[in-house]
């Protein structure tokens, strides 16, 4: 059955590069993301206390993910009773955890959008896949949160539920988009979630350790191959690991920056609060827009190289 899993997730990668993640498609995610509100106004109305908050943050991630791989424990069990149905079952949810494609359609709308000079609607463009406040960006910020979203997206919305699926199949995959999924909905370090998200945020950031740092070696294989900076990206990654908030981000953000040789990072508005970050790479030349096509490349180039490795290791390993 090992084996069975590299058939599964290369039918699910090809899925998504075809598919995507289209807007009438009722996506597990939304799903998830309902319940998790649902039971999340549940809590706050049993808990109060900031202590009271936390255990209930505890219970959110408890009942959301277990539900979850329980579901989907459940959805294999009835439906999977042979190899073939297996296959194409586990090839069907996997590939809803995999968001290669939705990335750069993403990153492509904000491109096409900037390209024609409507600086209003590449703004609202980007709102819909960055937290911070876009409606003040210029030009040169809009590019700079689409490469830096790419970048730190291409672990957690494709490496990370690439890696789980392959040691756990559609259950570890499923039960990681609950966790990342809480994290994006609950993970905020201001008054509102700091207590309920708390949970939620630590986990997360241990889900997409292992990836989060495996990735830049992934991504300077990209980078040699697509003819950038391979050298400076492993370089910068290693580097300036630690300038982001985050204890992950900061590795994908930079060995793209060290790849095209520009300089992410810096100050963001989140929630109508001024959040100071440190910049990541040496601004070696200007960030352009075609940045964003290029980080494209590097993500796609990233996720064909992981799909690759993965592959390799299960095979031989097991």
């Amino acid at each position: 059955m090992s084996k069975l899993i590299i058939i599964v997730m290369i039918i699910a990668y090809i899925m998504d590069l075809i598919i995507g993640d289209p807007y009438s498609f009722p996506h597990p995610v939304r799903f998830i993301g309902n319940f998790i509100k649902f039971i999340e106004d549940k809590i706050r109305n049993i808990f109060k206390s900031k202590k009271g908050l936390k255990i209930g943050g505890f219970l959110l991630w408890i009942i959301t993910v277990g539900t979850t791989a329980l579901l989907t424990k459940l959805i294999l069990e009835v439906f999977c009773i042979n190899n073939i149905l297996y296959v194409i079952v586990s090839s069907a949810i996997l590939y809803t955890t995999l968001s290669t494609k939705c990335l750069a359609h993403e990153a492509r709308k904000i491109y096409e959008v900037l390209k024609s000079g409507d600086i209003e609607k590449s703004r609202k463009q980007l709102s819909y896949i960055v937290g911070r406040d876009t409606t003040t960006l210029n030009e040169d910020e809009i590019i700079r949160a689409t490469v830096e979203t790419v970048a730190e997206n291409t672990v957690d919305g494709i490496i990370s539920p690439m890696m789980y699926g392959f040691i756990g199949g559609p259950v570890f995959a499923m039960a990681y988009k609950a966790i990342n999924t809480l994290d994006s909905m609950v993970g905020y370090k201001n008054e509102k979630y700091e207590d309920i998200g708390f949970a939620s945020a630590k986990i997360d950031d241990i889900a997409n350790f292992i990836p989060a740092r495996i990735t830049p070696f992934f991504m300077m294989i990209a980078s040699f191959i697509l003819g950038f900076n391979s050298k400076k990206s492993i370089k910068i990654a290693i580097r300036d690991r630690k300038n982001h908030k985050s204890p992950n981000c900061a590795y994908a953000e930079g060995a793209v920056a060290g790849a095209l040789e520009v300089q992410l990072g810096g100050t963001n508005m989140y929630f109508g609060e001024k959040v100071y970050k440190p910049t990541i790479g040496d601004k070696d030349r200007e960030l352009e827009i075609e940045d964003i096509i290029r980080t494209n490349k590097i993500m796609y180039m990233t996720s064909f190289i992981a799909l690759v490795i993965f592959s390799t290791i299960t095979y031989l390993v097991f």
